[in-house]
């Protein structure tokens, strides 16, 4: 079982196209995914799981797509911390959180405190997070510290910059899973994925089940992590 699955969300809007339905209804569907899915992975085993909820590439979207995401996302945090006080779960966000309003980073911070010392799953949300804008953030804050003589440069190695990256403390994924058929990582972790095992897809995000976390779980242990290849029979 793999100890830490990373998650791209993806084909909300194209599910719900696909049905007549407004964009706005898949992405109500899809959260409602996620908690199924929290759910199922803990059971399994899964010890770490981490879902790409809003990119920084998805303020480019059209406005009331956004402003309906932000409003589902206000929503969640009350979801999730319901779910979380059931399931013992361990709640963290990560993101450049000074974009989001601050009725919002008020409620992501009571659901981190809230969560804290719960011993279930870890779950990781990314919000307004982007690959690249986080090693930029962290490079910043390694600037600061070398200035403030707090850190030298021979002191600054790999272990260093995961240090200073919003991941800091969780294990490397083990597995990534993209649905809808999209086979592109998308600015989402960029560097924890080094060694990442991957998996794609045809499944809409608001249509995957415990059975297709399955499949994509046998899928991983299929393959040769020295290598990345597939195992020989």
């Amino acid at each position: 079982m793999p100890r830490h699955v990373a998650i791209i969300l993806d084909g909300n809007g194209r599910w719900a196209k696909a049905k007549g339905m407004p964009r706005n209804y898949g992405h109500v569907q899809g959260a409602k995914t996620v908690e199924v899915i929290c759910e199922e992975a803990y059971r399994m085993g899964i010890q770490y799981l981490t879902v790409y909820a809003f990119s920084t590439e998805n303020w480019n979207r059209p406005q009331d797509e956004v402003d309906a995401l932000m409003k589902l996302l206000r929503n969640y945090m009350k979801t999730c911390l319901k779910t979380a006080e059931k399931n013992r779960m361990c709640v963290r966000v990560i993101g450049e959180m000074s974009r989001l309003d601050e009725d919002i980073r008020t409620r992501i911070a009571e659901l981190e405190e809230a969560t804290r010392n719960n011993d279930g799953l870890h779950f990781t949300i990314a919000i307004n997070y982007g690959g690249r804008d986080e090693m930029v953030r962290a490079v910043r804050r390694i600037a600061d510290e070398v200035r403030e003589g707090k850190l030298s440069r021979e002191q600054i190695d790999e272990d260093c910059i995961a240090r200073h990256l919003d991941t800091a403390g969780l294990p490397e994924p083990d597995l990534l899973i993209r649905t809808c058929n999209e086979q592109r990582i998308s600015n989402f972790l960029l560097w924890q994925l080094a060694y990442t095992e991957f998996y794609f897809t045809p499944v809409a995000w608001p249509d995957f089940t415990k059975e297709e976390l399955i499949k994509a779980v046998e899928a991983y242990n299929r393959r040769d992590r020295r290598y990345g290849a597939l195992k020989e029979e």
